[in-house]
């Protein structure tokens, strides 16, 4: 399937099987040779993300924000052509967010804090200097800013 098919269906699905869908996407775009811990954590950054409301008020809005994530990165002609590896993808980002719904004292996080994330054998972003949280596998994670949640949330 194309990534511009899924952006598409993401338009039209109601909430919350859009968010889930574009959530999936992302972990498989960003992650999918990464472990299932590096999937998790590009999933924490994302929800985290959402919950800040900078980016968005939902994942859709915050994976599509220009620049951001990979959905707005890659063409829109890329296919998602390795179904193991989405099937895993699908898995890892329901069960993301069910550990986000939890409440917060609650939740098993991966990369405490992480507002972003990079590949930096391939990308050398500004915020690069930032604290760093974490590396798995070929992401490292930081605390570029940090991101409190949104008033309802």
């Amino acid at each position: 399937m194309k990534l511009a098919w899924i952006l598409w269906l993401s338009h039209v699905l109601p909430q919350p099987a859009a968010d889930s869908l574009c959530l999936s996407t992302t972990v498989y775009l960003e992650a999918r040779d990464q472990s299932a811990l590096g999937q998790q954590a590009v999933a924490e950054v994302a929800l985290r993300r959402r919950d800040s409301g900078l980016w968005g008020r939902n994942l859709c809005q915050v994976v599509t924000a220009r620049k951001q994530f990979a959905p707005t990165l890659l063409s829109p002609q890329t296919r998602l052509s390795n179904i193991e590896a989405w099937t895993e993808a699908v898995s890892v980002a329901f069960a993301s967010e069910r550990n986000w719904a939890l409440p917060r004292s609650q939740r098993k996080l991966v990369v405490p804090g992480a507002s972003h994330f990079a590949a930096t054998a391939i990308a050398s972003p500004s915020w690069n200097s930032a604290d760093q949280v974490a590396t798995i596998g070929d992401h490292t994670f930081y605390r570029v800013q940090s991101l409190r949640p949104r008033r309802g949330s």
